[in-house]
């Protein structure tokens, strides 16, 4: 079955950085984009970033454009958020997620259990 597993999330600083990784297995991972979301205390779930399939094109919501770079490892079946001068309000528990389709970010079909990412000083 389909499992993703995030990792490196943790206590970041204001202008600090972290990266993310999630581990895919249970499905050909290089035939679907990916994406990540993230879910603020007391707020929804905010999608951030999403990449298809083939590595070729990126997406970001607006507040992360230019401090955020989301890849992939096609060989290794592993998807990364790297997150550059962190801000307070990029506090949330981050999921990785599975799109239905090579280029479909943005229609998530299995989610992952999460990572926190808290930044403060």
């Amino acid at each position: 079955q389909v499992q993703l597993v995030e990792s490196g999330g943790g206590l970041a600083q204001p202008g600090g950085s972290l990266r993310l990784s999630c581990a895919a297995s249970g499905f050909t991972f290089s035939s679907y984009a990916m994406s990540w979301a993230r879910q603020a205390p007391g707020k929804g779930l905010e999608w951030v970033s999403g990449i298809y399939s083939d590595g070729s094109r990126t997406h970001y919501t607006e507040s992360v454009k230019g401090r955020f770079t989301i890849s992939r490892d096609n060989a290794k079946n592993m998807l990364y958020l790297q997150m550059n001068s962190l801000k307070p309000e990029d506090t949330a528990l981050y999921y990785c997620a599975k799109c239905e389709g090579s280029q479909r970010v943005g229609a998530e079909d299995y989610w992952g259990q999460g990572t926190q990412v808290t930044v403060s000083s």
